[in-house]
């Protein structure tokens, strides 16, 4: 059997959901601070429950960075 050398994984920027960790990474926010913003009415848009696990939409969650002077 012939082992692929192409990675599965997919990059982080091609990802549709971000788990916490990755968003952190993603952006360089820390994930406890990602955490404390996904409380916030105006983030609400920006999260898919799946059961108990929050995941973040990537797309939006990268335009409401865009439109945030501060966090």
């Amino acid at each position: 059997m012939l082992q692929n050398n192409i990675s599965d994984e997919v990059p982080i920027q091609d990802k549709v959901l971000l788990t916490f960790q990755q968003a952190a990474k993603y952006s360089g926010i820390g994930e406890n601070k990602l955490r404390e913003i996904a409380e916030r009415k105006e983030f609400s848009e920006c999260i898919l429950k799946n059961g108990n696990r929050k995941l973040i939409k990537r797309v939006l969650f990268e335009e409401y960075l865009t439109e945030q002077d501060e966090i």
